[in-house]
C-alpha cells in the first residue's frame, strides 16, 4: 500500500490547503498575533511608563517577566483540558479573558499594580500558543508542517512589524485624549481587539476536521487519516510524556530561544534608544525593521526545511548564527546603523530557529495527550520569558547598560544551538508514489 494519500499531490491537495488556511490558519495566526503584541508592548509603554511611575530597569524586567510565572502554572492543565473542551471554547476563553487583562493595563499606578496585572495577563493567555500548535496537528499533515508553523508563528513578528509604528501613534497622537496617556491608549488600542476575535473564534472555529461543516465528508477521511498516522513517538498517557526524556532535552533547548526571542521582544525599543535615538515615533519605526526580517526568514527557512526534510541543522545553525549577531549588538550599542543591522539579523535568525524547532517537536509526538506533551516542552522554555528580562533589568540596573545582560544571552543561545545539534527526530520520510 502506497504512503502517500490521494490529496498529498494535485489540486485536490492544494484546494482543500487552501481551504484550511483560510478558515483556520488565518483566524490562529492573526490571533496568535495579538497574544503576542498584548504580551510585550511594555517593551514600548516603558519609554514613557517607566518614568511616569517611577519604576527602575529592574522593576520593569521583572514586571516583564512575571507573565510567564502565571502562564507556566496554568498552561500545562490548559492543554490537557483542550481535547475535552475543545478548541474553539479553549481558545475563546483564552482571548476574552487576555484582552480585558491587557486593557486593564491602564490602571497600572505603582510596581505592586504592574506585577498583579502582569501576572493575570500570564494566568489568562496560558495555554494558547502550545494548544495552537497542538490544534494544527489535526489539520496539516508533517510534509508541511515547518511551512504551517512558519505561517503561524510570523505572528509574532508581524505583531512587532506592525505594533512598533502602531505603540508609537498611540503613544504620541493620543496622549491626553480623555485625561489618559499615551502609554494607557497603547493598551486600550492594542488589548481591546482580542476580546473582538475571542467572539469571532466562539462562532467561527471549528473543534475537529470532522465538525467543520465547509469540509466535505472526502475531505473530512482523509484529514481523519493523517492525523492517525504514525509519528516518532506514541504516548498514551501523561505520565508517559513525563518519563520521556527527549522532551525535557527539546524544552531545554527551547528555553535557550526563548531567552533570545524575550531579550528582543522586552528590549528592542531600550536598545535602540540607548544606540542614539530619543524619539518615539522614530524608535517605533525603525522597530519594525528587525521584525520585517524575521518574517522572511521564518517562511524561507521553513520552507527549505520542508523541501530537504530536514530539521535540526536548519534549527541549529541558524540559532549559532543569532548568537553571533547578538554578541555584535552587546558591542556596538552606542553607533546606531551597525546595532540596528546587527539586531535585525540577531532577530531573524532567533525567529527562523523557532519556526523549525516546533515544527521538530511537533512531529516527535501524536495523539491527544500531546497537547499536555507540547504544553509541558513549552511550560519549561518559557521559564526563560522570564529570566530574560529580569536579567537585563537587574544587569542594567547595576552596571548602568545592557552590555553584561546581552552577553549572558549570547551564552544561553549558543548552548541552545548545541542542544538543538545533539537532538535527534526521524527524518520525514519521501512520499512514494503507488
Amino acid at each position: 500500500m502506497s504512503d502517500i494519500r490521494p490529496f498529498e499531490t494535485g489540486t485536490t491537495r492544494r484546494l482543500l490547503f487552501r481551504k484550511i488556511d483560510l478558515r483556520v490558519l488565518a483566524l490562529l495566526t492573526v490571533s496568535y498575533g495579538f497574544a503576542y503584541l498584548d504580551r510585550v508592548n511594555i517593551g514600548f509603554a516603558k519609554l514613557q511608563m517607566q518614568s511616569s511611575l517611577g519604576l527602575s530597569d529592574a522593576v520593569y524586567g521583572l514586571g516583564a517577566g512575571i507573565f510567564f510565572l502565571g502562564y507556566i502554572a496554568f498552561e500545562i492543565p490548559s492543554n490537557l483540558l483542550l481535547p475535552k473542551l475543545g478548541a474553539r471554547k479553549t481558545f475563546s476563553r483564552i482571548m476574552v479573558l487576555w484582552g480585558l487583562t491587557s486593557a486593564s493595563m491602564i490602571f497600572v499606578h505603582d510596581q505592586y499594580s504592574f506585577y498583579a496585572l502582569r501576572l493575570l495577563l500570564g494566568v489568562f493567555e496560558a495555554g494558547f500558543a502550545p494548544g495552537m500548535i497542538f490544534y494544527l496537528g489535526y489539520w496539516y499533515p508533517r510534509s508541511c508542517r515547518a511551512r504551517t508553523m512558519a505561517i503561524v508563528l510570523s505572528a509574532s513578528p508581524i505583531a512587532g512589524l506592525v505594533g512598533g509604528p502602531l505603540s508609537g501613534w498611540a503613544m504620541t497622537k493620543l496622549a491626553g485624549v480623555a485625561g489618559f496617556a499615551g502609554w494607557q491608549w497603547l493598551f486600550l488600542v492594542e488589548g481591546l481587539p482580542s476580546i473582538v476575535l475571542g467572539v469571532v473564534i466562539w462562532f467561527c472555529l471549528a473543534d475537529r476536521p470532522a465538525d467543520a461543516r465547509w469540509l466535505s465528508r472526502e475531505e473530512k477521511a482523509l484529514l481523519e487519516i493523517d492525523s492517525h498516522a504514525a509519528t516518532s513517538k506514541q504516548h498514551v498517557l501523561f505520565r508517559d510524556v513525563l518519563a520521556d526524556a527527549g522532551i525535557y532535552r527539546m524544552a531545554a533547548a527551547y528555553f535557550c530561544m526563548i531567552c533570545g526571542l524575550y531579550a528582543v521582544g522586552f528590549w528592542l525599543p531600550s536598545i535602540l534608544k540607548a544606540a542614539g535615538q530619543k524619539d518615539v515615533m522614530t524608535i517605533g519605526l525603525f522597530s519594525a525593521l528587525p521584525y520585517a526580517a524575521a518574517i522572511a526568514s521564518m517562511y524561507a527557512l521553513g520552507r527549505r526545511s520542508d523541501q530537504h526534510r530536514e530539521r535540526r541543522w536548519h534549527s541549529a545553525v541558524a540559532l549559532l548564527l543569532g548568537a553571533v549577531a547578538f554578541a555584535c549588538v552587546a558591542f556596538v550599542q552606542n553607533r546606531f546603523t551597525i546595532s540596528l543591522i546587527a539586531i535585525t539579523l540577531a532577530t531573524a535568525l532567533v525567529y527562523a530557529a523557532y519556526t523549525v524547532f516546533w515544527a521538530m517537536a511537533s512531529e516527535y509526538l501524536n495523539g491527544d495527550v500531546a497537547a499536555g506533551a507540547i504544553a509541558l516542552v513549552n511550560s519549561i522554555g518559557l521559564v526563560g520569558g522570564f529570566l530574560s528580562p529580569t536579567i537585563i533589568g537587574w544587569v542594567s540596573t547595576a552596571t548602568g547598560n545592557m552590555r553584561g545582560g546581552l552577553l549572558v544571552m549570547v551564552a544561553i543561545l549558543l548552548i541552545g544551538a548545541v542542544l538543538v545539534a545533539l537532538e535527534h527526530i526521524p527524518a520525514i520520510r519521501p512520499a512514494r508514489a503507488s
